[in-house]
């Protein structure tokens, strides 16, 4: 397998990270199949990228003509056996036994030269990778929100993956845009290691009521980020966010820098998920 030859594309997961991986994907001329074991979010992440397409229009971004090709490469499938692919990448659910049996079974319906990726941003590569044949073939690439937006994107290498499945995500980064920077396996790799702390310590700041969460933001953003930690755990999702902090905590062994926030933890519980259930830190 080389880069060139991959000519289709299946995405597992219709979520936010998985309708925005297949709009990226499409947009780069790869054929793509969309499954999710919901099929009423896979026809909502088409209706999605097809409203992010037509933005992009109307901003003179693309033309109607690669809006239209775009969608026209994605299919929404809803068979898991016809998910036979040249390359596979999932987005699903922070959970290895739900990772692990998903590409278990890709590696069934595939040939040995069809690349497995996954997009977890906190769960060993290569942890997923021991229950696979062909471990060689598995590695992360981790993409960030929003992806058809964000350049970067991590490529994991877990202890299994073969240097040449390596130098081929390199060369498929470069191909759909994306500056690629290699990371071997490590809780939260690289980026969601460093980022944590500007979440972690927000939360703490928010919890002994320093101040609230738009002065945090508002703060934060004058010093240069484009968003504030509460703004962007709303649309990262507050659920995920805090998915992620557990599973460094443990990890870290329970290192105090990693510490979950109470404050997500009643958000979660209440349903105040961020953007996409209408309520988090803020309301839309």
């Amino acid at each position: 397998m080389t880069a060139e030859s991959i000519k289709t594309i299946a995405v597992i997961g219709a979520g936010t990270m998985g309708q925005g991986i297949a709009q990226l994907m499409a947009s780069a001329g790869y054929t793509v199949m969309l499954y999710d074991v919901q099929s009423d979010l896979t026809r909502a992440a088409i209706a999605s990228i097809r409203k992010n397409l037509e933005v992009s229009v109307e901003k003179n971004k693309i033309t109607v003509e690669k809006k239209d090709e775009a969608i026209n490469r994605i299919e929404a499938v809803g068979d898991f056996r016809m998910l036979q692919v040249d390359l596979a990448i999932e987005a699903v659910i922070e959970k290895i036994d739900v990772k692990q049996k998903i590409f278990s079974e890709l590696e069934k319906i595939n040939g040995q030269d069809c690349i497995l990726l996954s997009n977890t941003s906190s769960i060993s590569i290569t942890q997923i990778a021991s229950v696979l044949k062909y471990p060689g073939r598995f590695a992360g690439l981790h993409f960030f929100n929003p992806a058809p937006v964000m350049k970067l994107v991590e490529i994991v290498k877990g202890v299994a993956t073969d240097e040449a499945t390596i130098e081929l995500l390199k060369e498929f980064s470069s191909r759909i845009s994306k500056s690629a920077v290699i990371a071997k396996d490590s809780p939260g790799f690289i980026v969601n290691r460093v980022a944590r702390h500007f979440y972690t310590e927000s939360l703490r700041i928010a919890e002994d009521n320093v101040t609230d969460f738009p002065t945090i933001d508002a703060l934060m953003k004058t010093s240069g980020f484009k968003m504030g930690p509460f703004e962007l755990m709303d649309l990262i999702g507050i659920d995920i966010n805090y998915s992620v902090t557990d599973a460094m905590f443990h990890a870290f062994h329970q290192e105090s820098k990693f510490r979950p926030s109470r404050l997500q933890q009643q958000k979660i519980e209440a349903g105040y998920l961020g953007r996409k259930s209408g309520k988090g830190f803020y309301e839309y």
